[in-house]
């Protein structure tokens, strides 16, 4: 269930793009101004309408830490603004001062990218707030003729970027601004808006890691590709899902924080929200009087934001957020979505080991798992947890006649998980540290965008090679970021027991 908490109308004008932190809400409009609101009541900051912008303002998004809020303009500038005083912090001129389209922080805040009117992008080092020009990373722009940058989203481990344009194409870059792909006719007429899922995936047949990016355009049609890094120099881009649940273009598209959900708003009016897994419409919400330009997902609540032409911004309770969509299952409360990587819980058998599951637990996950076509193969086999944990790719093809190369791959990935999921014995898994397996007490986001205990991460740092012990991936930087809402669930799960 979804339902409308609160219309929020202090825009005078078209309201273009909305982005969530953890404890703000920000909305841009073609009224040239930025409104900035407290998540907790959604009362509007002392400072705000922010208004250094000389014409609209198309975009805007907060830095992962929510220390920082970037937003765009028709004046060719991108400014950066403080949330703790809305003063400017920095303001970027676009190469060529052609209008700003479209803005994007990395998962670190190290990078912000920028899209322009003339196809262009431009690539800035946040913490120098410069244009990259080194021999390492050297500052290019790739454009399409006649074309507008309209989308820009990171990869969760930061290392990668997409674009969309009016032309109709996506591409995917790399920090020095190489093309890695280009998938020229993603969307007829084209791409409006397009995200990465907050998580990665690793392919356990090829070792490849791979991402999830959602597209929307002209077409009116939601996509869902798959992104596998290849090599160095190259990416593959697969077609996933494509939706067809508006009737119009559809202009804007988020995907929740544990990345289950998946929002879009069109301009039939309507907001639709998806299983983000298997692409099923879920609800249709017509409260908006015009076209619906922008939505965004709550990193740390069960919220969505939603704006519209019809000048205000909508923000909506999603009440069942559960993949299997059973009566009464809710989404998790704050405490449950405070970490950046909103991990999983496995209902009904949370507190035992996999080893000890059941055939009848090892049924109830390959259900929660979207894996149903399974179920009567495990069931005639006889498949409980130490079986499950024991699975391997032959197995799957020879004993179970598993023909499918992609289900096999999904349920390897999908058991990979089990075993590197840390055991609750009631303890939120979010809670735990990924390293030491403990409850955190002083959590920091790394720049792979997972929480740690700080002195464990900071130890990591010091004695490994700078890789991300999640994703083994070289972290971009090594600046962490205090995650003080999940510091306050902590406490607050903690006083509770």
């Amino acid at each position: 269930m979804v339902s409308l908490i609160c219309s929020l109308q202090n825009h005078l004008d078209d309201v273009n793009w909305c982005a969530f932190s953890s404890t703000l809400l920000a909305t841009c409009s073609a009224d040239k101004t930025i409104r900035v609101y407290s998540t907790r009541d959604f009362t509007e900051l002392s400072f705000s309408p922010l208004s250094g912008h000389g014409y609209g303002v198309h975009c805007c998004c907060f830095s992962p830490c929510g220390q920082y809020l970037a937003s765009c303009s028709t004046d060719a500038t991108t400014v950066v603004w403080k949330m703790d005083t809305g003063e400017i912090e920095a303001v970027f001129e676009h190469p060529g001062r052609s209008p700003v389209r479209v803005c994007a922080f990395s998962p670190d805040s190290s990078w912000l990218v920028s899209g322009a009117s003339d196809g262009s992008l431009a690539l800035w080092d946040f913490p120098s707030r410069a244009l990259l020009r080194s021999t390492s990373f050297s500052f290019r722009t790739g454009s399409v003729p006649d074309t507008t940058m309209v989308a820009c989203s990171f990869t969760p481990c930061g290392q990668l970027f997409a674009s969309g344009s009016t032309y109709g194409d996506l591409r995917i870059w790399d920090l020095s601004m190489n093309q890695l792909h280009a998938e020229k006719y993603a969307h007829d007429l084209g791409v409006t808006c397009c995200q990465f899922a907050p998580q990665m995936m690793k392919d356990m047949a090829s070792s490849v890691i791979q991402f999830r990016l959602a597209s929307c355009g002209q077409d009116s049609l939601l996509k869902i590709w798959l992104i596998s890094r290849v090599s160095t120099t190259g990416c593959k881009m697969q077609l996933v899902h494509t939706l067809s649940g508006q009737s119009a273009t559809v202009l804007s598209c988020a995907y929740s924080a544990d990345g289950q959900l998946l929002v879009s708003g069109s301009m039939d009016k309507t907001v639709a929200v998806y299983e983000a897994n298997d692409g099923s419409l879920l609800y249709k919400l017509n409260q908006h009087e015009r076209y619906v330009t922008s939505c965004a997902f709550s990193p740390t609540a069960p919220l969505i934001a939603t704006g519209s032409m019809d000048k205000t911004v909508n923000v909506w309770m999603v009440e069942d957020g559960s993949s299997s969509h059973e009566s009464g299952k809710s989404l998790p409360d704050e405490a449950a979505f405070a970490s950046h990587e909103a991990g999983r819980k496995w209902p009904g058998h949370s507190r035992l080991m996999v080893s000890e599951w059941s055939e009848d637990d090892v049924l109830s996950w390959l259900r929660e798992e979207g894996l149903e076509s399974l179920i009567d193969t495990f069931k005639a086999n006889n498949i409980d947890g130490a079986e499950l944990l024991s699975l391997s790719k032959e197995s799957l093809s020879t004993d179970l006649r598993i023909e499918s190369l992609g289900l096999r791959s999904k349920v390897l990935r999908k058991i990979e998980e089990l075993r590197t999921a840390p055991v609750s014995n009631g303890i939120p898994d979010e809670f735990l540290c990924p390293i030491t397996h403990e409850i955190m007490k002083d959590p920091v986001i790394a720049a792979d965008g997972y929480s740690y205990e700080r002195e464990a991460i900071e130890s990591w740092i010091n004695t490994k090679t700078r890789s991300s012990p999640m994703t083994n991936l070289p972290l971009q930087t090594t600046l962490l970021t205090p995650n003080r809402t999940l510091k306050m669930a902590i406490c607050r799960w903690t006083s509770s027991q």
